[in-house]
């Protein structure tokens, strides 16, 4: 009966487990594969003939490095940025229950629901006005445009968790109102930080509309609009390369979420740690 159970519970995770590594494995598979095999195997699941000429190539004869490190540096600035904000404004309408607390809170759960793609027209219009088209730190303020709401409205229910009473405690002692954010609330908040940190970084990382419309230049694309702009041309698909970028691409994702996934299930569900 017991193994009927396990059967039950360990049978359909096994199968979604390996649907869900499928793409991960055909990156793998079509990175390392040479050219000739891409075209025609007679095995498309292994690999007769490994290579390294799609990595090297993509490291050598493309600006992916360049990509890389502009999308490295947009999605920790825009996440640090993001985060900072949205703690603050969530201590704000939590805790000091400022005039018109109820209708900024209804405003940041408004403003989170419209699609990214509806902004980028007026976002444009303002970006060309403060001659910030082509600049790569621009993104770090436009992605916080849609970051900012959601890590707001997490942390609204994260900080509601924490007991009235720490804060309180620390008012008698003479704690400002500031003392009291940095001091008392943010050790406690760390995993709901640490959880809208993950959310911001994932998706800086795989953004691709506005750094698409707001970059033009190759220095100061990302990877996912360097990718799909300059290995595909016309109807030639460089697949090798761009299976190669994809893998390296997913990695930085991949390390955060591995590290950091404790924390992110504890923010997403609210919980306080001890």
């Amino acid at each position: 009966m017991a193994r009927r159970s396990a059967l039950r519970i360990y049978l359909p995770l096994a199968f979604y487990g390996v649907f869900l590594m499928l793409p991960f494995l055909w990156m793998i598979l079509t990175t390392f594969k040479a050219r000739e095999e891409l075209l025609n195997t007679p095995n498309p699941f292994w690999i007769f003939h490994p290579t390294f000429e799609h990595v090297v190539g993509l490291l050598t004869t493309t600006a992916y490095l360049q990509w890389f490190a502009n999308t490295l540096f947009v999605s920790v600035a825009s996440t640090i940025l993001s985060v900072f904000v949205s703690y603050i404004t969530a201590y704000a309408i939590i805790r000091l229950r400022f005039p018109g607390w109820q209708t900024v809170s209804t405003a940041i759960f408004l403003a989170y629901i419209v699609p990214p793609a509806i902004l980028f027209i007026p976002l444009a219009t303002i970006i060309i006005q403060l001659h910030w088209f082509d600049k790569l730190w621009a993104l770090v303020p436009i992605y916080a445009t849609f970051l900012v709401p959601f890590c707001t409205w997490l942390l609204i229910g994260f900080l509601k968790n924490i007991p009235r009473e720490l804060e309180e405690a620390a008012r008698v002692d003479g704690a400002s109102n500031l003392a009291i954010l940095w001091r008392i609330i943010f050790p406690i908040a760390v995993p709901g930080l640490i959880s809208a940190a993950i959310f911001s970084f994932t998706l800086s990382w795989n953004e691709y509309l506005y750094a698409l419309v707001y970059m033009s230049s190759s220095g100061n694309k990302t990877v996912a609009v360097g990718m799909t702009t300059e290995l595909i041309r016309g109807d030639v698909f460089q697949w090798g390369q761009l299976m190669a970028g994809a893998l390296i691409g997913v990695l930085p994702a991949v390390l955060v979420y591995f590290f950091f996934v404790e924390y992110y299930v504890a923010g997403m569900s609210g919980s306080v740690k001890e």
